[in-house]
């Protein structure tokens, strides 16, 4: 099941993605925020809802986390790669704080550095090993696959949930895979993951 968050009529809903010959369409919704399903969603009741196109859809993020935690330097080609400082969400860095504040809380704090995709796949399993690419105007970039983690999910959420507490929607990133690079103004980033979809921003 594919799911996503949008606004219609005013309001916010959560509704279910299905693909038809026309493309990506919310057919129905469900009654119940997805973090409030104790991770049962084909138990969740849904609603009619008039086809609405994803292309027309007013989208929002599909989750509504408390926090955001990030792994450096996750895929072994990244961490084999000299000289680049640690960067799907998409995350956004300013290289040029970074350097000047000798910390990161600046270059990765602005409000538009970590769109998230507008869709939760159920039922993925990442370590059946799920393709990731990032393509910049069209231009391939990065390519990796979840099978090249270096740490695997479940050590990376025992790990944080040593030190902190993890809610339902809250975001993990788990690192990227090597070609970090700049972007400038009227850049178009496409992230693409198997089985899910393509998050597409343009730099501004």
């Amino acid at each position: 099941m594919k799911y996503c968050r949008f606004r219609a009529a005013g309001s916010e809903q959560y509704g279910v993605v299905e693909t038809r010959d026309e493309g990506e369409v919310i057919t129905r919704i469900l009654s119940l925020a997805p973090e409030k399903s104790g991770g049962d969603l084909e138990g969740v009741p849904t609603r009619r809802f008039e086809p609405l196109s994803l292309m027309q859809a007013e989208l929002l993020p599909p989750v509504q986390p408390s926090k955001i935690v990030c792994v450096g330097r996750n895929y072994r080609e990244h961490a084999d790669e000299l000289g680049h400082a640690v960067p799907k969400v998409n995350d956004f860095t300013a290289r040029d704080l970074q350097d000047k504040d000798g910390q990161w809380t600046r270059a990765k704090g602005f409000d538009t550095f970590c769109p998230v995709g507008p869709m939760v796949a159920e039922g993925l399993d990442p370590w059946a090993g799920v393709t990731v690419e990032t393509r910049v105007n069209g231009e391939v970039r990065q390519q990796g696959n979840t099978r090249d983690f270096i740490f695997p999910l479940e050590v990376i959420i025992r790990y944080i949930a040593e030190v902190m507490t993890l809610f339902a929607g809250d975001l993990i990133a788990t690192g990227t895979p090597k070609g970090v690079g700049p972007v400038v103004a009227g850049d178009v980033i496409e992230i693409s993951v198997a089985g899910i979809g393509t998050l597409r921003n343009t730099v501004e």
